[in-house]
């Protein structure tokens, strides 16, 4: 059987699963109370980063920066999260739930920034604008009376992340297309097909941009019914390379990946899965008994795997990847309690300000032996962080600096409170605390224009305030995190936490 043969056949059957799954009728709701949530906010302020929009557009708003905006940092930061969580007396139970909203923070070039926002017309919040209700399966509420999905993208939330690509911008998450949004007024265009016999398949919500321009990515069947990977190549000019599939020897976990100049790395965290009663992180557990499942693929031959175990880990976000010794060093970020990983501030979305906790995160190395198929994991001694990012110029042979949300100090939320910049191979870090109130959010590398040194730029995240009920973002020297931001601005209102983000450079 010739590949795109092969492929095709699996993907339909693919996708038969993920329908046959997602269409059953769901168990008696345990979608939240609204009211609840409303009572939760009034006791515990900090919760306005949990509740969610009742309009489809915010903005546009232009503020002023307070400090001095460096000169080259020009562009529009672009941020995506779960904004739209209520409807008809129901609330969504898990934070992944909620539809997607995209922000656009552009720097205006004259002192000012000017901050828009708008819901992500999927077919999903479409027709539930239209009916009142919600309509479809959710990834970890049970939503009652829900109607048959036809493909994943009836159910697609487009409400994780964002990605630029040849001056297109698009909103991902995990189990469906992309969504093509326009970069300056945010409409929705509609779902990206790459190749006909590829609609609606999975195109993950961390897509990774290779130093040639091109894009890597890719689908979890397992998290519609099947049991492979699906990794995708995107040139520069945003058409399709190659979409090959790899099997996987079980259900595997994963949400996010890392590379090499020469490898893509994916780590699946083994799970079970009830067959029906709920939704889907409902219904898996995850499985720390059984070894995690690394897959090592070259990026000349995608369709290929080498196989390492190691013990079990859960994992949402990979910081860098380097090779080293003849191997290659993966970092990430561990979460500890894997029953808190299936829903990460369920207290928070339920309005239970009083016992929210944002789940115990170790930062960790994962050592691969190319040459013995061996994996460990090592500690690094940091913890309590999420979101890591680093500047994609740094050189593949060695680890690069990290920058993470993390919490420093007294926090009046369960939440990051502070940015920090990691050397972990020297054992240093800077940091700057926002406040004891503040919320803080991923932070985005910029480089600075016209430089080739790595960290030679500029952070740039956003913020925000329960107190004065407003959100901001900032600007820090990613040299010199420590000293706090070159500049920084409020808004007049609050916009609901979000995900992740990504930066276009202006002209």
């Amino acid at each position: 059987m010739d590949r795109r043969r092969f492929l095709r056949t699996l993907l339909s059957s693919a996708a038969g699963l993920a329908v046959g799954a997602t269409a059953l009728r769901s168990a008696p709701a345990f979608a939240n109370d609204p009211a609840q949530f409303a009572q939760g906010l009034h006791d515990h302020p900090w919760l306005l980063g949990w509740r969610g929009v009742s309009s489809e557009t915010l903005g546009p708003a232009t503020v002023d920066l307070q400090g001095r905006l460096p000169a080259g940092l020009a562009g529009t930061l672009y941020r995506n999260g779960p904004a739209w969580t209520e409807r008809n007396g129901l609330r969504y139970d898990h934070w992944f739930d909620g539809d997607g909203m995209v922000h656009g923070w552009r720097f205006n070039g004259d002192g000012s920034l000017t901050h828009h926002a708008r819901m992500v017309a999927t077919p999903k919040f479409t027709r539930e604008q239209k009916a009142g209700r919600f309509l479809y399966p959710a990834a970890g509420t049970s939503v009652p009376d829900t109607q048959p999905v036809r493909n994943n993208d009836d159910a697609n939330t487009a409400n994780t992340s964002v990605v630029t690509l040849n001056g297109r911008l698009f909103a991902l998450c995990e189990a469906g297309s992309a969504f093509e949004v326009h970069p300056d007024t945010l409409d929705t265009i509609g779902p990206v097909t790459w190749r006909p016999d590829l609609a609606a398949m999975p195109f993950s919500a961390h897509p990774l941009p290779d130093r040639d321009g091109s894009l890597w990515n890719f689908g979890s069947i397992s998290l519609v019914g099947g049991s492979a990977l699906l990794v995708w190549h995107l040139g520069k000019d945003g058409q399709l390379c190659s979409a090959n599939v790899i099997q996987t020897p079980e259900y595997g976990y994963l949400h996010a990946f890392t590379m090499t100049d020469q490898h893509l790395v994916f780590v699946l965290a083994p799970f079970d899965f009830k067959q029906s009663g709920g939704s889907f992180f409902e219904r898996m557990a995850f499985a720390p008994q059984r070894a995690a499942r690394i897959a090592v693929v070259d990026k000349n031959s995608p369709d290929k795997a080498q196989w390492f175990e190691a013990p079990f880990a859960a994992i949402y976000h990979f910081g860098d990847a380097y090779a080293r010794d003849g191997g290659i060093v993966v970092r990430a970020v561990r979460r500890d309690d894997i029953n808190e990983a299936r829903s990460p501030m369920k207290e928070a979305m339920a309005g239970d300000g009083a016992h929210a906790v944002n789940g115990h995160t170790t930062l960790v190395e994962l050592h691969l032996d190319l040459r013995r198929t061996q994996a460990r994991w090592q500690d690094t001694g940091i913890s309590t962080v999420e979101f890591p990012l680093f500047d994609a110029r740094t050189p593949s042979t060695r680890g690069a600096r990290l920058y993470a949300p993390t919490i420093a100090g007294e926090a009046t939320a369960p939440y990051f409170n502070a940015v920090a910049a990691f050397d972990v191979d020297r054992g240093r870090r800077q940091l700057w605390r926002y406040g004891t109130d503040i919320l803080a959010e991923e932070h985005v590398f910029v480089p600075r224009p016209g430089s080739r040194s790595a960290d030679d730029g500029w952070l740039v995240g956003t913020l925000l305030d329960p107190v004065q009920q407003r959100s901001g973002i900032a600007v820090l020297d990613a040299r010199h995190v420590g000293d706090g931001p070159l500049a920084q601005a409020w808004l007049p209102y609050a916009v609901p936490l979000g995900f992740h983000g990504t930066f276009a450079a202006r002209g």
